[in-house]
């Protein structure tokens, strides 16, 4: 009953805290670990020891799941280099430079030494990515930091393992390389394996319970094999959830890809709150035993020190060379320009860890010398990089003047997409309708899909004249409508004269509905002010400017390439036929030729993109 009692106050004290650091605008990860440290010199706390195994098995596979499953194979792909050097070149680099700092300073075989350098070196995920997507990171830099944390875990685990077998003295050079890549190659076999059986059985699984209920098996469905054949379930969690995330729109029904959204979401938070409060609560315990070791206290300290150092230092070491070489590999013979510095420095400052250090520091076997102080080492270099780095990260984007995706470029793309798919679906209902269709079925159709392509086109811009748009206005007259109908259902079901099965089916198709309505504060921006529908016969500028020119530079932004950045789109003025990038780039050369010329319209240039823009009206055309 105790440790009940205990788990359900640790679960509401993390939650509690997450929710008010995100209230605050802090980060998540400093405040869970702080608050956990201080909760473990409190009298009143016990002593907190988190088995290994709960957090290798209980935790990890599912952190690790609900963040691939979330991946997009396709961004993924023309990174596959630089996320190869940063998740395994670095992890290694680091596993052996921490080694030879702690063989160096403390009496410890050089075999145990990069044992606790393999336990360092993996930055935690969630630290970095949860960062990186508050402070507003470009989206190719938070891809990156994912990418990285999906396989560092693996990469780490597996060189702890062969440097544990090396510790007993029971494996060669040769017997490691070859079971490091045994451990990887064999885990990736059983994620892909995993990954088409649970996809053969969720193609025959209609009901959204039964699928949820399969899928929360999965991340144990890909580790818990790979593991009994001594191969790496990380890579086999990661690679099957990469794939179930790919395909799930091809084969998992809509109710279910929703049902699946919602409950991994809860469990990622409800996880990696408690993660790191259980991270700051094992403090105390750690530190007191380390310092009544027989090792002096300023060997102590100042190994500590170096050690925290050289986890910060030897990642731009390794960033900055690895980023110019994938560029040189990879993105140069694609076209890309070269990638300005600013990048590489934030990437090497995203080096926050996490949970998966301490629990691997726990691994360490007992006859391991000077095993306390080892452990020691592993829980300052997550206090100390949570603190330094965690904190100082957002400054650092701010300083380095890095933008964050555009939401005015993200509603364009949502908007011109949305446009596309709209016009393949009336497209199919054209070639559909057969001479018993009644006709106020196809007009009631045509209707929904128009209103619905209307409300993305309704989130750009503003107008003075028209401050209610008519999708708005249907969504905000529909939620009013439901309001009113549940009102008179709630009244009957406490009257008890209708059964409990209709009532539920009733409420569900009332709920059902109001999910799927887009809500009225998503159709105003941050002051309140409904926005408008495009409307381009109101603007000349529209109206006088071509619909096509011929650019002068069709697929390059010259400003970007004498700058040295990375553009995200491409823009084009349809007065001069100047090229520029779009405001989520980090130039944002196509507004800043519109403030230096005065040309009102700009189109996009991009594949399958044929809308103009007007920046003195703020209308779309």
């Amino acid at each position: 009953m105790e440790w009940a009692f205990g788990l359900v106050l640790l679960v509401a004290v993390a939650v509690a805290l997450a929710a008010g650091a995100r209230r605050l605008g802090v980060g998540e990860p400093f405040v869970l670990t702080v608050a956990g440290v201080i909760g473990s010199y409190l009298p009143f706390v016990p002593e907190i020891d988190v088995p290994p195994e709960l957090v290798l098995l209980g935790l990890l596979p599912p952190l690790l799941y609900t963040t691939a499953v979330r991946t997009s194979l396709i961004d993924f792909r023309p990174k596959k280099m630089s996320i190869t050097l940063l998740s395994v070149g670095l992890v290694l680099f680091t596993a052996f430079s921490v080694g030879a700092v702690v063989y160096w300073m403390l009496p410890v075989p050089f075999s145990a030494a990069v044992a606790i350098g393999a336990v360092v070196a993996p930055p935690d995920a969630v630290a970095a990515t949860a960062v990186a997507r508050r402070v507003g990171m470009p989206r190719g830099i938070v891809t990156l930091l994912e990418g990285e944390s999906l396989f560092n875990d693996a990469t780490a685990l597996v060189a702890l393992r062969t440097a544990v077998a090396a510790m007993a003295g029971s494996i060669t050079i040769w017997q490691a390389g070859a079971s490091f890549l045994g451990a990887a190659g064999g885990g990736a076999l059983i994620g892909v394996a995993a990954a088409l059986v649970l996809i053969f059985l969720r193609r025959r699984i209609t009901d959204p319970v039964l699928d949820t209920s399969v899928t929360l098996l999965a991340p144990w469905v890909a580790y818990l094999p790979a593991e009994a054949i001594h191969a790496s379930g990380v890579i086999g969690v990661v690679t099957c959830g990469l794939i179930l995330g790919h395909e799930a729109p091809r084969w998992q029904s809509a109710a279910s890809r929703i049902a699946e959204h919602t409950n991994w979401r809860t469990i990622q938070f409800i996880l990696e709150s408690a993660v790191f409060l259980l991270i700051g609560l094992q403090v105390r315990h750690i530190v007191d035993d380390a310092w009544h070791s027989d090792l002096p206290h300023t060997t102590l300290v100042l190994t500590c020190a170096a050690v925290l150092a050289t986890v910060v230092v030897v990642r731009p070491i390794w960033v900055f060379p690895a980023t110019f070489f994938s560029w040189a590999v990879e993105g140069k013979r694609q076209g890309k320009p070269k990638p300005h510095w600013t990048g590489p420095a934030v990437v090497s400052w995203a080096g926050m860890r996490g949970v998966v250090t301490l629990a691997a520091a726990l691994l360490l076997p007992l006859d391991t010398p000077d095993l306390s102080v080892l452990i020691l080492l592993a829980v300052v270099v997550v206090a100390g990089t949570l603190l330094l780095q965690g904190l100082s990260l957002p400054m650092l984007v701010r300083v380095l003047r890095l933008r964050g995706p555009s939401r005015a470029e993200d509603l364009l793309q949502e908007a011109n997409l949305l446009q596309q798919a709209t016009s393949a679906g009336l497209e199919a209902l054209q070639a559909n309708i057969v001479p018993e269709t009644p006709p106020e079925v196809v007009d009631l159709l045509r209707g929904r899909v128009a209103r619905r392509a209307s409300s993305a086109w309704e989130l750009l811009g503003r107008s003075e004249s028209q401050r209610v748009t008519p999708s708005g206005e249907y969504r905000r007259l529909r939620l009013v409508m439901l309001a009113a109908e549940r009102e008179v259902v709630l009244r009957v079901r406490d009257s008890g004269t209708i059964d409990q099965e209709v009532l539920q089916a009733v409420l569900a198709n009332l709920d059902l509905e109001e999910s799927t309505i887009d809500r009225i504060a998503e159709a105003e921006d941050d002051d309140g002010t409904p926005l408008r529908a495009p409307v381009t016969g109101g603007c000349e500028h529209l109206r006088e400017a071509p619909c096509v020119r011929v650019p002068d530079h069709p697929d390059a932004c010259t400003e970007c390439l004498e700058e040295g950045l990375v553009w995200v789109h491409l823009r084009m003025c349809l007065e001069c036929g100047h090229v520029a990038c779009c405001d989520s780039s980090p130039g944002n050369h196509a507004t800043k030729h519109f403030n230096n010329t005065g040309h009102p319209v700009m189109r996009s240039v991009e594949p399958g993109e044929s809308w103009r823009w007007c920046y003195l009206d703020e209308l779309l055309g």
